[in-house]
């Protein structure tokens, strides 16, 4: 009962926003997926799924104000479907033409160029956002500086838990700083250090950093792009680390057909696998993407694991 009130409001607020000035969004995820690994006399899982479906709706002010408010439908940890989150209501402030401040709940800068660079967020997430290293949002606020027309600074500071969960008891802010640069039209290189301080001050108790190489590589027909995280003092315990490596690509064969592959390697993770992805992205309409592709795990604790194989049809559709 409270699920269908809070979603009734979700869409009564967004149908009241549409009426105002301004513009609205919808983005929503589907596919369908089939076990290709099941052994001889076992039925191969297969079902439709939703995903994701997103509500937006921006707002400019002025020249130097606008705002964004994003509502986020999908399952939460718990597994219920068609729960509601509200991701994003921020405040952008743009304060002169170099530098520019995000208030409020508001994207991060953890993994939005790597997201960007892979661009297909609606068949699987980035790396750091699909192993959980970070959030995608969360409430505090973000500053971009433009230093050239070729390279800019960015800085946030946040809460740390996301934009599902409140600040815990600690207090602790998590904050992250990173630069891009861009070497003209093609080439964009990108690093950014994370850290979550410690809550515990000890000889074991570090602040945990996150440290992340990213270049990615754009031509009028093809895409190439990489990533490698660093994660020291997991949870704040010192001499503890994770390393991962994402490699992902795309061809496009004409105005329609896209040819796309990605390779994660997650062994020196907790995750303890290594994760393959490749298919073919067709573009039915501006609004409306279809891909399907082959989508592999393979589990690296197990010596002697073999490849977990499933098909996707995924479909993307926004308006």
């Amino acid at each position: 009962m409270k699920k269908t009130i809070l979603l009734f409001v979700t869409v009564f607020i967004f149908s009241y926003v549409s009426a105002q000035e301004g513009s609205t969004s919808v983005k929503i995820f589907s596919n369908f997926n089939y076990d290709m690994s099941t052994e001889d006399g076992e039925d191969a899982f297969k079902e439709f799924e939703i995903k994701r479906s997103y509500l937006g709706y921006s707002y400019r002010i002025d020249d130097r104000f606008s705002t964004k408010i994003t509502f986020d439908v999908g399952s939460n940890s718990a597994g219920s479907a068609n729960t509601v989150f509200l991701k994003i209501a921020s405040l952008k402030w743009k304060t002169s033409d170099k530098l520019t401040l995000n208030l409020g709940m508001v994207g991060t800068k953890n993994f939005k160029f790597m997201q960007k660079a892979w661009g297909r967020r609606y068949i699987e997430k980035s790396a750091q956002d699909k192993y959980k290293w970070a959030n995608s949002a969360d409430v505090g606020f973000t500053a971009d500086y433009k230093i050239s027309d070729n390279l800019t600074l960015d800085a946030q500071v946040l809460n740390g838990e996301g934009f599902k969960k409140i600040q815990s008891d600690d207090g602790l802010f998590r904050g992250g700083v990173g630069v891009t640069y861009n070497a003209g039209n093609n080439l964009s290189i990108r690093l950014h250090q994370d850290i979550s301080p410690r809550s515990t001050y000890d000889d074991m108790h570090e602040a945990q950093r996150i440290t992340t190489a990213a270049i990615a590589y754009k031509t009028d027909n093809m895409t190439i792009g990489a990533e490698m995280d660093r994660m020291e003092n997991i949870d704040n315990v010192v001499d503890t680390e994770q390393e991962m490596i994402s490699l992902y690509g795309a061809y496009k064969m004409s105005d329609k057909y896209t040819f796309f592959a990605r390779h994660d390697d997650a062994s020196e993770t907790n995750q303890e696998g290594s994760y393959t992805i490749y298919g073919v992205e067709r573009k039915i309409v501006k609004e409306v993407t279809i891909a399907l592709n082959m989508q592999s795990w393979t589990d690296d604790s197990a010596e002697g694991s073999e490849e977990e194989n499933t098909l996707f049809l995924n479909f993307e559709y926004k308006f």
